[in-house]
């Protein structure tokens, strides 16, 4: 009997969280899918490990686009709508600041939040409620327009406020509020996770991520991320969809410009239609297109003009007290000397010492993440893929502990106690720790950063001239709604789209 069959309507490298989205959607259509995942589990980043016989979360903070039962967003109720079951549970908080002159906890809701920010800087309450609005109102005509394009007129008649802020940076349309220093401050520690500072951020971005989280919350599932891409891979299973492990895929085949199929490093030859590749563009154009010349000019231009956002570098511990009786209180901490963005966005392209950090003890959210009477503190920062691509590996694991010692330090400061006195398990994940298990290209989870000159507005209005190759779509991190696992989701949701709308479009042609 054949490992393979001859022939599939689509295969997808990698079986990660935008890659099971693609296969579910196409699977859903009754398209034959074939997966191709290198490592031995599902996921991706969006999984777990154990250490001392206790499981730990590898790398969800929180998850947007959920909500709550019986009114989910959009990633959420995709999910539900496949058929994948997933325990969400809410995250108590939206963060906690940390940061020079506060100490302020803010919780989701754009009243509740608007309330809390005028408490710690009175007088702020109608304009912080007024620009959380406006990111509300940009965050619905993002969701629209990126499933029903339209023309300029009628983008400009029904998204009104999406245009007109399209083309400012986020700093921009901030001082146009006239805030507070303060203020400011306070709205800005989810800056990180889109990995680019205030006067290059697109308001858009910001837009988008502060009306999600902060307007319906966030949430984590109760089995950590490895609960999600587990039930997805099994749902995606049982409605036929083949998912084989342990298969690198080394070559991605084309002629005349259209792709037929791919090759494993294990020397199998695998046809189809479409190709849906999580591996970045990077990757693609530079060594996995089969032969070279198949690889269009514009290609390498526009992986050579795109600039890599962030990695990630994480100390995870597992504590021998509970968060309540290391007095930790809060889920989420963002805890910096200062909250300039611009100057922090610099300070990520070294190697530490870091001066931005964001903790997580996933017992505030779920009281069973660890075994009864520890807690789950992870510390993490996410820098840029420059400094790390200059560490050799004779120097790996001085510079691995040194960068987590500096960081338990911080903390240290912060919390009143010493971390090490109660550390049962620790584990540094670094950008080199990543590539080595996803493959992702220099260890870099937030794709392409978004810039004034690069972003979601930009992209959509490329994306039709940037299908160098017929047939071979990309699903991750480095698409255009960006990075994040919820973003990811989205990203797989629209390749296969992309896929569905091509097989209509030939259809019709013959």
């Amino acid at each position: 009997m054949k490992f393979y069959k001859d022939h599939y309507d689509v295969i997808v490298i990698g079986g990660a969280l935008a890659g099971l989205s693609s296969a579910l959607m196409l699977a859903e259509k009754g398209k034959d899918v074939l997966v191709l995942e290198r490592h031995n589990l599902p996921g991706g980043i969006a999984t777990s490990f154990v250490r001392g016989g206790i499981e730990i979360e590898a790398s969800l903070h929180e998850m947007m686009s959920i909500g709550p039962k019986g009114n989910r967003l959009k990633v959420g109720k995709f999910l539900e709508d496949m058929g994948v079951d997933v325990e969400w549970l809410k995250v108590p908080e939206a963060y906690h600041a940390s940061i020079p002159g506060l100490e302020v906890t803010l919780h989701p809701g754009l009243e509740t939040f608007a309330k809390e920010v005028d408490a710690a800087v009175p007088g702020t309450y109608e304009k912080v409620l007024k620009l959380l609005n406006l990111c509300h109102t940009v965050f619905d005509s993002v969701n629209e327009l990126s499933i029903h394009p339209m023309s300029k007129v009628k983008m400009l008649l029904k998204h009104e406020a999406f245009v007109k802020t399209a083309g400012y940076s986020t700093q921009e349309v901030i001082d146009s509020f006239d805030l507070p220093q303060k203020a400011q401050d306070l709205l800005a520690p989810y800056w990180i996770y889109v990995g680019s500072g205030f006067r290059e951020l697109p308001f858009t971005i910001f837009a988008v991520l502060m009306a999600d989280y902060v307007g319906y919350g966030s949430y984590i599932p109760r089995k950590f991320s490895h609960e999600m891409s587990l039930k997805m891979a099994e749902r995606a299973e049982a409605m036929g969809v083949q998912i084989e492990y342990r298969q690198h895929v080394e070559k991605i085949l084309v002629k005349n410009g259209r792709v037929y199929g791919v090759r494993t490093q294990r020397g199998d030859e695998i046809h189809a239609d479409y190709v849906i590749s999580a591996p970045y563009p990077n990757k693609v154009y530079t060594s996995m297109i089969e032969p070279k010349s198949e690889v269009p000019e514009g290609a390498i231009k526009m992986v050579n003009g795109r600039r890599l956002s962030l990695a990630a570098f994480s100390v995870i511990m597992i504590l021998d007290k509970t968060a309540e009786e290391l007095g930790i209180r809060d889920y989420s901490i963002f805890h910096g000397d200062t909250m300039d963005t611009d100057l922090l966005y610099r300070d990520l392209a070294g190697l530490g010492p870091y001066r931005y950090l964001t903790c997580i003890c996933h017992n505030l959210a779920n009281p069973d993440a660890t075994p009864e009477g520890t807690c789950s503190f992870s510390i993490t920062t996410l820098p840029r893929v420059d400094g790390w691509q200059t560490v050799s590996a004779d120097d790996y694991d001085r510079v691995k502990h040194e960068v987590a010692s500096q960081m338990i330090d911080m903390m240290n400061k912060y919390l009143g106690f010493d971390l090490r006195e109660h550390i049962l398990e620790c584990v540094i994940e670094t950008p080199m720790t990543i590539a080595h298990y996803t493959g992702m290209w220099n260890g870099c989870i937030y794709g392409y950063a978004h810039t004034m000159e690069d972003h979601i507005v930009a992209r959509l209005q490329t994306a039709e001239e940037e299908k160098f190759i017929e047939g071979l779509e990309f699903a991750g991190a480095h698409q255009i709604s960006g990075d994040g696992m919820g973003p990811a989701v989205t990203n797989g949701r629209k390749a296969a789209k992309n896929v569905l709308d091509d097989m209509k479009k030939r259809e019709a042609a013959k």
